[in-house]
Formats: C-alpha cells, sequence, structure tokens
C-alpha cells in the first residue's frame, strides 16, 4: 500500500478498513472541523501526530501520505504567496503599489496553506480505505434526513461518490498527458510565467474532452443495466456501528474539542 496516495480505493485488512464507513465519514466531517479551529504550532502538532496515527492504522507510508500535498505543492505555494502579499496590515515588511508583505500575511498564507495540506491527507485517507460502494452508502446514510424536507438523497449520495471515484482517474489522465506532452517539448518547468501558462493549455482540451468521454460512457452504462433512478434500487442491509468506530469517533470529537480549548 506504499503507492501513490492518489485517491483510489486499496483493499486492505487493516483497522481502518474494517470500520463503519458511516463513522469514517462522519469523523472526516468532525475532522474537517478540528481544522478550522487549528490555528496555533501546538494545535497543528496535534493535527500532524493524529494525522500520522490514523495512516499508521491505515497501513500507509509518510512517503504515500504525502504524495498527493506534493502533487499540489506549485498550488499550495501560490496560496501563501497571494495570502502574503495580498493580506492588509498596518505594520507591512515590504509596499509596492497593491502588493504589500507582512508577518501577519505569512502567518495567515503557512495557516491556509496547512489546513489545506491536512484536509487533503485526511481525504486520502478516507479514499484509501472505504471502497466507492461504502462510501456512497455512507453519503446516503448521512444525507438520509434531506429526503424528509423533499431533497433527492440518493442522487445526491451517487453524484458525490461518482465525482470522488473519478479525481484519481482524472490525475492520473493528466499526468499521462503531460508527460506526453513534455516529450513532444513542452515546458512546465522551466521559462517564463507566461510560457509556463501557455504550456497548460495543451493538457487542458484533452483533459475535458476525456472526462466527458467517460461521463458518456457511464451514463450509457447505467441505461444499459436498466437505471431508473436510485430510490429504485435495492441495497444492502446496513449494520449497526460497532464499538470500534463508536471509540474512534470519540476520539475525534475531543481531537476536536482540545483544537477549540488550544
Amino acid at each position: 500500500m506504499d503507492r501513490g496516495m492518489t485517491g483510489k480505493y486499496v483493499p486492505g485488512e487493516t483497522l481502518l478498513h474494517r470500520m463503519d464507513e458511516r463513522a469514517k465519514l462522519l469523523a472526516f466531517l468532525i475532522m474537517i472541523c478540528a481544522v478550522i479551529f487549528t490555528d496555533s504550532p501546538a494545535g497543528y502538532a496535534v493535527m500532524f501526530v493524529f494525522m500520522a496515527a490514523l495512516g499508521k492504522a491505515a497501513g500507509l507510508s509518510v512517503n504515500s501520505v504525502l504524495s498527493s500535498v506534493r502533487r499540489l505543492g506549485p498550488f499550495l505555494i501560490l496560496i501563501f504567496v497571494m495570502n502574503s502579499l495580498f493580506y492588509t496590515s498596518e505594520d507591512p515588511i515590504w509596499h509596492f503599489l497593491i502588493f504589500s508583505l507582512s508577518r501577519e500575511g505569512m502567518i495567515q498564507g503557512a495557516n491556509v496553506v496547512l489546513r489545506i495540506a491536512l484536509v487533503i491527507v485526511m481525504s486520502g485517507i478516507l479514499t484509501r480505505t472505504t471502497s466507492p460502494m461504502e462510501l456512497m452508502s455512507a453519503i446516503e446514510s448521512l444525507l438520509h434526513p434531506l429526503r424528509y424536507i423533499g431533497l433527492p438523497a440518493e442522487e445526491i449520495a451517487m453524484i458525490l461518490s461518482i465525482a470522488i471515484q473519478f479525481i484519481p482517474t482524472i490525475l492520473e489522465e493528466s499526468d499521462e498527458i503531460r508527460k506526453a506532452q513534455i516529450a513532444r517539448g513542452a515546458r512546465f518547468e522551466s521559462g517564463k510565467l507566461r510560457e509556463r501558462a501557455m504550456a497548460l493549455l495543451p493538457m487542458i482540451v484533452p483533459i475535458f474532452i476525456s472526462s466527458f468521454k467517460r461521463a458518456d460512457e457511464l451514463a450509457e452504462a447505467m441505461e444499459a443495466r436498466g437505471y431508473r433512478g436510485a430510490k429504485n434500487r435495492t441495497a444492502k442491509e446496513k449494520k449497526k456501528i460497532d464499538l470500534r468506530s463508536v471509540v474512534m469517533l470519540l476520539v475525534c470529537a475531543c481531537v476536536c474539542a482540545v483544537q477549540i480549548v488550544i
């Protein structure tokens, strides 16, 4: 299970694999709340230790856990720079026209980047240890109360689960297209910023075409199998949440409470 964390489900018998999918999704939402409240070195230390423990419980190495963050490295750097240069401060370190570099801006940028990185790691652990069908069932269970106000919980759950399932596929295809463009002489890592931006254009069209093609194929496959709406399909009997999953939820709730206090 040390392959790059692209978000694909990998079967296993680890502690997180055996947990109830509803508990895992609810724990994920609780941890997002914990990330929102995290804004101090002590808080980030707690979160990183907890993420390392979750990665260990999922049977993942440090490299596989951080691979998804490394993929988005340029995007995270851009977020940090934008926050550092456009944060309004009364005592800037450097100022030029609309740009204003300040200590507060750099702290804000670091907070945003660290929070995004933590959410990426958590979502990667969730999708690596939960199959698409389990994830769809968990989303449907959590959205079940929406049916009482007329919202189609089953259809929403199916759309979300399909979208999550196709993220790693699109990432892999993007990587293949990028390598093909590099073989043809494209320059993504060198040259001026404008040249690197223009080099990305040949990637955008193939990615969109491939995505629409996969959507058409999926729609035809669902129609060929007689799909007529989520409410008409059968579902496996849902099990009760076991003690192990309850303990995990309580631990996540405690971590969230610690972040609020810190």
